[in-house]
């Protein structure tokens, strides 16, 4: 297994298989590239799906135990269950979706090998839902998560984005989730550092002290240090990378974009490093590296001043 300067181990890969979206969410920064979605069609600069499964092969030489197929929407890959039939059986494999092409679909993605699936759910409300994915898609996203319940894909965890226009919503989810066997609720920090708006941003701490209020039970994850908290039998999880350096200290992943950039870094784009042409010893050499390059984003990519304020690190302003 790979490990940068910092000792952190990559045990997990996030591979984007497209950017195109049939939603338009007003928050996405669409894997830390910015809002770069094309035409709706498939497009030449996509990996097909012999480049996904010669660089997973490659990734599970290094014992690189899961992987998570994003995008855009994943699901607008008709090859998506081809992909996920050819992934290293060693691997674990999940799914991050708007949710909308899991009918009909959701069963023969499990049959295919996957483990389980992030469906991207902000409101529970149809009007809130469209004002924030500009998508009239409530019903089936709904009727997605049911699907993959349905389809074993279990527990389904719902990512919620929370920023001014969602944190309202908030204590109707965790309801939601605490009330539906099967269901999980990932409240993920709005990152301004990303798609701008930063007056769209809220305090997370202020969530955390909600959940810490209501909560039965409390726990601390290893990855990324995140908190988990257990509401009336639902579970709740705060992902919170902004200003985090233990964040940042906890990340064992590694991306992939669309095109087949490796990324060592969700916030950085100044590190993307091409696989070439795709042969096994590009994909080795590139990959290799991709780890030895990582830095944590917080505390060491970005550092405090004499004021307190995050600013670039001095040795990364050129680099």
């Amino acid at each position: 297994m790979l490990e940068d300067s910092f000792g952190r181990e990559v045990t997990g890969v996030r591979v984007s298989l497209t950017d195109r979206c049939n939603f338009d969410c007003v928050y996405c920064h669409n894997e830390g590239l910015g809002d770069t979605r094309g035409p709706m069609d498939p497009q030449d600069d996509e990996m097909s799906a012999d480049d996904v499964v010669r660089f997973l092969e490659v990734a599970r030489e290094f014992d690189v135990e899961k992987v998570k197929f994003t995008g855009g929407e994943p699901m607008l890959r008709q090859d998506l269950e081809e992909i996920i039939r050819r992934t290293p059986n060693e691997m674990e494999v999940s799914l991050t979706t708007n949710g909308t092409f899991l009918p009909g679909r959701a069963a023969g993605l499990r049959e295919a090998g996957l483990s389980r699936v992030n469906v991207s759910q902000d409101a529970l409300d149809p009007k809130a839902f469209a004002e924030v994915t500009k998508s009239g898609a409530y019903d089936k996203v709904m009727e997605g998560v049911e699907s993959a319940l349905a389809a074993g894909l279990d527990p389904v965890k719902l990512n919620m984005v929370v920023f001014e226009a969602t944190a309202g919503y908030v204590p109707k989810m965790v309801d939601h989730v605490a009330e539906n066997s099967g269901l999980q609720l990932q409240l993920i920090e709005y990152m301004p550092e990303l798609t701008g708006k930063p007056e769209w941003a809220i305090d997370i701490e202020r969530v955390h002290g909600w959940l810490e209020e209501q909560a039965d039970e409390i726990e601390i994850r290893e990855m990324h240090g995140r908190k988990r908290y257990w509401v009336n039998g639902g579970m709740v999880e705060i992902v919170d990378p902004v200003e985090n350096p233990s964040f940042c200290t906890n990340c064992h992943r590694v991306r992939v974009t669309h095109e087949g950039y490796l990324k060592g870094c969700l916030n950085r784009n100044d590190d993307l490093r091409p696989m070439g042409e795709m042969t096994k010893h590009e994909i080795r050499e590139a990959f290799r590296e991709t780890v030895a390059n990582r830095v944590p984003y917080y505390g060491e990519y970005m550092v405090r001043d004499g004021e307190g304020e995050w600013e670039i690190n001095d040795r990364y302003i050129d680099a």
